[in-house]
């Protein structure tokens, strides 16, 4: 096993972006794995990662990863937004509703105020993306 090194963390982090953009979540997780077990404080791994289990279908995994990620900084409405999507996923709509509320007050963007239904409506959140990219996000 080749030893590991800051550097080399640099490049799994980057190869693991590299691995979600082309659709190879479980790939990206085998990577951040490395990365988070020698810095578990680093948020953005941690991040990345959870969008990989999300990707991957694996959403108690990704739910935990958003949690960890809003523990450490709970004005991150992209991580709120996140885990909405994780709950809704999971056919968790209460949860999912208040997550994409902070979202929307903590960044008022397009996505995050249609999913919010601030309007009212409580059906899902319709025409809004299915994915969890940080597209506007933080």
């Amino acid at each position: 096993m080749p030893e590991s090194s800051p550097e080399s963390h640099v490049i799994d982090f980057r190869a693991a972006e590299q691995l979600l953009a082309a659709r190879d979540p479980r790939g990206a997780v085998k990577l951040l794995d490395s990365v988070i077990a020698a810095h578990p404080e680093n948020t953005a791994a941690r991040l990345l990662r959870a969008r990989a289990f999300f990707a991957a279908a694996q959403l108690r995994a990704a739910e935990l990863e958003f949690s960890i990620v809003l523990e450490r900084e709970p004005d991150n409405a992209f991580a709120h937004f996140a885990l909405a999507r994780t709950y809704e996923r999971a056919a968790r709509p209460d949860q999912a509703r208040r997550h994409f509320r902070l979202a929307a007050a903590l960044d008022p963007q397009p996505d995050y105020l249609a999913a919010a239904r601030f309007d009212g409506d409580e059906g899902g959140a319709g025409g809004v993306g299915d994915g969890v990219s940080p597209g506007g996000g933080r």
